[in-house]
């Protein structure tokens, strides 16, 4: 076997807040076939919600000890720190895995991390297979990159290391910029003229010739994302990004805590209040598993902005800790008393 034949591929997947790359993480662990998989979850936050989700879909090629959280930060800036040891980690493994997968955050750059594939410790061991960016499709509609601009308005307002005119417009420029594919998500939330106008937008910002792949509920056949064997980080300098040379950037001007809620009696209820604590106490996202009275199952609540969605994911366990708690992500500043209130009923 040739060296780089022994390399095993990896997939990033960016994209923003509540764009939908959890959603089709999932959908890609749960209908890999044999393939065995791993991952790598950029979380942000106290509580591993994404991991959990990720976790919670039993699959036997992906098993608990195949996904690896990184909660200290966004990837891109702590990857000597993280990253490398994650790999380390995911590559001891035995039996083998086939493919890893790598969920970023929201705020991630694809380009300093494919860059990090470069490193000889790295690229030895690891190929990126290629890059995909997911992309909220009814926000593009609109003409807007992602679902809430007010609040990644006000957090562009108060990033001081970010001196661009349009730091947001940015990022989604290089995200897109550096991707081999383009999931255009929320796809059943769109007509045909809403879709026309989500292409025509990307278009203006995609340099290359990048295939865009409409989706609803995550529901892409792996073959379309696996096994593109594109060896990205030989090309990545071709892909330019608005941060090139930069030395770094930095997303200390977020607050997250987790917030311990009573039982609930109506998860409507719950999503209203949610909604009020985005519409009044400016919270970018809300995330968490919640008990609802008298149920077995425990309810998934995400939340974008004052868009709420939720829904019943598995049963409580034995091993469960059978408690609400959400975390609350927010800029600087939030009003931890008052959302607490909020959320709290």
């Amino acid at each position: 076997m040739t060296a780089s034949a022994s390399r095993v591929p990896c997939t990033v997947v960016t994209g923003f807040l509540g764009a939908g790359k959890t959603t089709l993480i999932r959908h890609i662990l749960e209908n890999a076939g044999d393939k065995r998989l791993a991952l790598i979850v950029n979380e942000f936050g106290d509580v591993g919600v994404d991991g959990e989700i990720l976790k919670g879909c039993g699959v036997d090629t992906c098993p608990e000890e195949n996904i690896v959280e990184l909660a200290n930060g966004c990837i891109c800036c702590t990857v000597a720190d993280d990253f490398v040891p994650a790999l380390d980690q995911i590559l001891s493994r035995t039996p083998k895995v086939d493919h890893i997968l790598i969920e970023t955050s929201g705020l991630a750059l694809p380009k300093p991390l494919v860059q990090a594939f470069q490193w000889p410790s790295v690229k030895s061991r690891v190929t990126v297979d290629g890059v995909v960016a997911v992309v909220d499709g009814p926000a593009l509609a609109d003409g807007r990159v992602a679902a809430d601009m007010d609040a990644l308005a006000a957090q562009r307002a108060a990033d001081d290391a970010l001196d661009h005119d349009n730091p947001i417009e940015e990022v989604f420029e290089d995200q897109v910029g550096c991707a081999d594919l383009i999931i255009l998500s929320k796809s059943d939330l769109m007509d045909a003229d809403a879709s026309a106008k989500a292409n025509a937008l990307l278009n203006e910002h995609v340099a290359r010739a990048v295939k865009v792949v409409p989706t609803t509920q995550g529901k892409v056949d792996p073959s379309v994302l696996l096994g593109l064997g594109l060896a990205v980080e030989d090309d990545i300098e071709n892909r330019k990004s608005h941060h090139d040379g930069m030395a770094d950037h930095e997303h200390d001007d977020f607050d997250t805590f987790v917030v311990e809620i009573p039982t609930v009696a109506d998860p409507q209820d719950l999503a209203a209040r949610v909604a009020k604590a985005a519409e009044e106490e400016n919270v970018l996202r809300v995330k968490g598993f919640v008990e609802v009275g008298g149920k077995p199952m425990r309810l998934l609540l995400q939340a974008v902005g004052p868009r709420v969605n939720h829904y019943y994911d598995r049963a409580w366990t034995a091993g469960d800790e059978r408690r609400s708690k959400l975390v609350v992500i927010g800029l600087k500043g939030l009003d931890r008393p008052a959302i607490e209130k909020i959320l709290a009923g």
